[in-house]
């Protein structure tokens, strides 16, 4: 469909191509920038503007609640997290990858959420655990090691980009993958060998490519292909 025009040639238009599940519908517009202007602010001059019909999911806009994750020219990334470069002449939008699509880039998050569970995403404390309440000192080795793959916020960035995840995939997927190191390297935990059975198998760390593409767009900084190389070498590296 032709875009819905501010006029071509005004400056500080921005093009912007957008997936539609409604072949009927329009798919691009132009739209007046202004910055700083995030692919959120984007989205909503476009619903505003030219679309009340477009369909996106969208909550905190502050990064936390992972809820905005889509595909800007290719790359998964948080709508209100990524700011759209100023002399940027027209952006193409898509759903995130691997999921099924519910309406234009509203995905079904559920491969998501299936793989994330099947790891048991949450500590499996010990008898002794239980009895008396544990405590990990925040300079320890044990913190040490869990800290680089804590903050996950379960957004789908990671599992967009990686081509090995996803439907009809069975691939644990990175940041199931991320999850389980930071519960294997707890020593508060009593399900290491189960966790570590389901991770070397055969929808485990052994599926993964490395093509970093997990790491290069996780909007907290993680590393998901470091958590599962050192899965592969056994998970845990302190002393516990």
């Amino acid at each position: 469909m032709t875009a819905n025009d501010t006029g071509p040639d005004e400056e500080g238009a921005l093009l912007v191509r957008v997936t539609r599940t409604d072949p009927d519908a329009p798919s691009e517009f132009r739209v007046r920038t202004f910055h700083p202007m995030t692919v959120l602010d984007v989205l909503l001059a476009v619903q505003r503007e030219h679309a009340p019909s477009l369909g996106f999911r969208f909550s905190c806009r502050v990064a936390m609640c992972g809820t905005c994750t889509l595909r800007v020219d290719g790359r998964s990334v948080l709508a209100c997290q990524t700011v759209v470069p100023e002399g940027t002449e027209r952006i193409r939008l898509d759903p995130a990858a691997g999921f099924p699509v519910v309406r234009d880039l509203i995905v079904d998050t559920a491969p998501f959420w299936e793989q994330w569970a099947r790891i048991t995403p949450y500590v499996v404390p010990s008898e002794e655990a239980a009895a008396e309440p544990a405590r990990i000192a925040p300079d320890s080795p044990e913190r040490e090691a869990i800290d680089p793959a804590l903050d996950c916020i379960q957004c789908g960035a990671c599992f967009s980009s990686c081509g090995i995840a996803g439907e009809p995939r069975s691939f644990l997927g990175p940041a199931a993958l991320n999850r389980a190191l930071v519960l294997v390297q707890d020593s508060r935990d009593s399900a290491t060998s189960e966790r570590m059975e389901l991770v070397k198998g055969a929808d485990g760390v052994d599926r993964c490519h490395y093509i970093y593409g997990c790491t290069g767009s996780c909007p907290k900084g993680l590393d998901p292909a470091r958590s599962i190389r050192r899965l592969r070498k056994g998970g845990r590296t302190h002393g516990g």
